[in-house]
């Protein structure tokens, strides 16, 4: 399985952000202590191998980034956020199942 690939506060920019304009990247906000979180890892891992070239999907630690965490408002986690063309394009709270987080995203992978 793939694993998604962990950015920071400092590589938020270029591997998100930037990245996007290249393809959609989705974001897992999560932290080590989080027990949904550590439940959706699987199903972002699933969702990373079925999208290969069509989507970037990446984890960042709420508790190691902050200074991004909070520029997007992210108060409960997990939280997804999609980007594309450099900008939030969907978002997801909490653990969701495969099915609904690809009904947000797959319309968006284009």
């Amino acid at each position: 399985m793939a694993k998604p690939a962990v950015v920071s506060d400092n590589t938020f920019q270029q591997e998100v952000i930037n990245a996007s304009n290249e393809q959609p990247v989705l974001v897992d906000f999560w932290a080590t202590w989080c027990g949904p979180c550590k439940m959706l890892s699987p199903t972002l891992e699933q969702i990373a191998d079925e999208k290969i070239g069509k989507l970037k999907v990446v984890k960042m630690d709420v508790d190691d980034n902050p200074e991004v965490a909070s520029k997007f408002g992210i108060l409960s986690i997990p939280t997804m956020i999609l980007f594309k063309n450099g900008k939030p394009a969907a978002q997801l709270v909490g653990n969701q199942p495969k099915a609904r987080i690809l009904s947000q995203i797959d319309p968006l992978l284009s």
